[in-house]
């Protein structure tokens, strides 16, 4: 204990704090790019597809065509983080988002005729959104695992679960961007000029975040793994201080030197468990409730403009739990906080999947969707990143997080997609199936993640190497 106090003190708080807050920009990136279509959705219909005539299902390719990017981003993000590191690995991605907000908002620059609707300029729309899903795969996967591996264990759940709140929050923003852009404009104005200023309106934070990158440092683990240890040395000692700097060095050299990097070098399990958890994140059907909320609200009885108001309430709920999250994580654990949400979830969505078949319509509806987005908002949205960025051992973190990211994504995609044949066949079948993969999670979690709340980055190869006694026992307890 009086180690641990020692080591907490001489950390430096500020400098921490400064470098968590640059780093979430790319969460906030990745929250305003998957949201600001929302905004432009139905003006791009008529710019775009309308206006050739195409059909709606050329209209939900092109309107969801950033996943197809964000599958391909989290796919190569272990390439990228390893072969040039997680700082640079963030500024391919602040590129990205820039071009890709540049792009979206005109992209008959240099080869199209502007304001003139073709299937070329349709393609190089759907391009520029797929450099954009590219950026936000990159940076959901890299985000989490620099903040991990900046953050010292004790607060490294309270800085990674920042992320989250960084995503949701950026959805909030562009939200009201949009709101601010079409406040009093007509919508001829919108479909020919309004929607171009949405897209571009994110090369703004997207400029601002690669310019800052410049001023972070590289990951002390990072510099260790490709022989920088002077490096990792002076960002340590900057970081947590010069009494402990040296010790996690060596427990990190250590982990980094006994394994080939393989991804399998520590098993299978543990890359089972970080796939898992990435898809029962996805099919809880978390990503229906935020992307059709408006859809979902008109379907059950509510106006629209009564619909967009729920939905608006469902945005601040969302801040209010990813916020207890934050404070919670280091205090009850991960499997705490993932348990308790998964029973919210299941409440949540078998109460509305029971609505859903009496018809019943109502301010109940509202009250269960709150619930259900408020339990996952304090587990399963915050806690899945901070499990994937710190399950992994150090030697395999890279590529093990690309592949969980991946599996992320392509299982967001397939709920997405699904979603409206499923409503189509039975609300209530849709709902209810949310709520068994709401307790299948909870199982889960019981059976199969490891508690890894206050344990070192390093800690964590203990523990997939099946050597519980020197897992169960707290790396500082070791030190002598």
């Amino acid at each position: 204990m009086i180690q641990n106090q020692k080591a907490n003190a001489g950390q430096n708080l500020p400098y921490i704090a400064g470098i968590t807050l640059i780093a979430t920009l790319g969460g906030l990136l990745f929250g305003y790019d998957t949201a600001v279509i929302s905004g432009a959705e139905k003006s791009v219909q008529a710019f775009l597809i309308t206006g050739q005539g195409l059909s709606t299902w050329v209209h939900g390719v092109t309107i969801s065509s950033a996943l197809i990017g964000c599958i391909i981003g989290g796919a190569i993000s272990g390439v990228f983080s390893s072969r040039f590191g997680r700082k640079k690995s963030l500024i391919i991605a602040a590129v990205l988002f820039f071009i890709s907000a540049l792009g979206s908002g005109y992209p008959e620059f240099l080869f199209f005729e502007e304001g003139k609707a073709t299937m070329g300029l349709l393609y190089m729309f759907n391009f520029y959104r797929i450099i954009g899903g590219i950026g936000v795969g990159l940076a959901s996967a890299v985000c989490p695992v620099y903040i991990g591996e900046i953050a010292p264990a004790n607060l490294r759940g309270r800085l990674v679960s920042l992320n989250q709140f960084a995503i949701i929050f950026g959805m909030l923003v562009v939200y009201f961007v949009n709101w601010g852009i079409a406040k009093g404009q007509t919508s001829e104005w919108l479909n020919n000029i309004g929607w171009r200023y949405m897209f571009l309106s994110e090369a703004i934070p997207a400029g601002l975040f690669g310019i800052l990158l410049f001023f972070v440092p590289e990951t002390p683990r990072y510099l260790s793994m490709v022989n920088r240890d002077q490096e990792a040395l002076r960002i340590l000692t900057k970081l947590n201080g010069p009494s402990t700097a040296q010790h996690i060095l060596a427990d990190i050299k250590n982990t980094v030197e006994h394994h080939s990097g393989k991804l399998f070098s520590y098993g299978k399990t543990v890359i089972i468990i970080g796939i898992l958890l990435s898809v029962f994140q996805q099919f809880v059907g978390i990503n229906v409730a935020l992307y059709y909320a408006p859809r979902i609200f008109e379907s059950m009885g509510a106006g629209k403009d009564a619909s967009m108001l729920q939905t608006v309430v469902m945005g601040v709920v969302n801040v209010l739990f990813t916020v207890l999250a934050i404070v919670t994580v280091d205090k009850w654990g991960r499997k705490p906080l993932l348990m308790v949400g998964s029973v919210g979830m299941a409440v949540g969505m078998f109460a509305i999947s029971g609505l859903a078949y009496y018809e019943i319509i109502g301010i109940s509806t509202l009250v269960f969707i709150i619930i259900y987005t408020a339990s996952f908002m304090m587990s399963w949205g915050p806690i899945c990143w901070v499990l994937i960025a710190e399950i992994f051992p150090n030697k395999i973190r890279g590529k093990a997080v690309a592949v969980a990211v991946a599996a992320q994504w392509a299982a967001n995609y397939f709920i997405s997609a699904t979603y409206p044949s499923m409503m189509e066949f039975s609300g209530a079948f849709t709902y209810g199936f949310y709520g068994v993969m709401s307790v299948l999670s909870l199982l889960f979690v019981w059976k199969m993640v490891p508690e890894t709340k206050g344990r070192t980055l390093e800690e964590m190869e203990a523990l997939w190497e099946g050597n519980p006694a020197v897992a169960n026992e707290p790396m500082a307890a070791r030190r002598v």
